[in-house]
């Protein structure tokens, strides 16, 4: 016997109706899909972390004749990771002949990059170093931290200039009146310069780690007055 015909299109229209959403359902799962994919590939990668050296190879080279990997392949051919960073500064006095502040921070710079002493850890305390290239002339730079005045605008702290050599250096007693700060101006070609804040003598890693968001903050600020 037969089924009436209004019964046969009912069931015909709820197959349709299921065979539909069954359909649908699977769409949306591959949307879905999709998307978590699309996700996955547009997520950045993790970047490893890296201790780079505060000044770049081409101002270490410019002043001291070498990069900073030449000057790690001279020193482990030398012996430098059993020296004391004595006399790892003796050898660079020594045998190549670079002034004091270099024989420092390359001593320094290779210790740090074998492991041989904590990040920001120095001989008199933890050192900080934060840099910044500026599309301003050295002397617009250097007026900006000398200047009280220009340097309050983006540097609002008490601190005394110990010695300055115009457009090239400055000697900082910090306001703690315990750290010093050494800040470096560097040419870095046409109307370009590059600044260096190194602030040293820090009591602990975490003070270091601090004074270093402060001093990028406030080279951001410097930058973003004189450019």
């Amino acid at each position: 016997m037969m089924a009436p015909s209004f019964l046969m299109r009912k069931v015909s229209y709820c197959c349709g109706l299921s065979v539909h959403s069954k359909k649908s359902q699977r769409k949306e799962r591959r949307k879905a899909q999709r998307k978590t994919q699309e996700g996955r590939l547009k997520m950045p990668a993790a970047k490893t972390k890296r201790q780079s050296p505060r000044i770049g190879d081409e101002a270490v080279k410019g002043k001291t004749g070498q990069t900073w990997n030449e000057w790690f392949k001279i020193l482990d051919a030398a012996g430098g990771k059993t020296m004391t960073h004595q006399k790892l500064v003796a050898r660079l006095s020594r045998q190549h002949g670079i002034g004091p502040w270099w024989q420092q921070m390359i001593a320094v710079t290779y210790e740090q990059a074998r492991g041989l002493r904590e990040k920001h850890e120095k001989p008199g305390g933890y050192e900080i170093s934060v840099s910044r290239t500026i599309e301003a002339p050295l002397s617009k730079a250097f007026k900006a931290w000398t200047d009280e005045k220009a340097r309050k605008k983006w540097l609002p702290s008490n601190l005394k200039v110990r010695k300055a050599t115009t457009n090239k250096s400055l000697r900082i007693t910090w306001e703690d009146e315990k750290t010093s700060v050494a800040v470096a101006f560097l040419p870095k070609g046409s109307g370009k310069c590059q600044v260096v804040a190194q602030h040293s003598k820090l009591s602990n890693a975490n003070t270091a780690a601090k004074m270093k968001t402060f001093w990028a903050q406030a080279l951001d600020r410097l930058k973003e007055l004189i450019e």
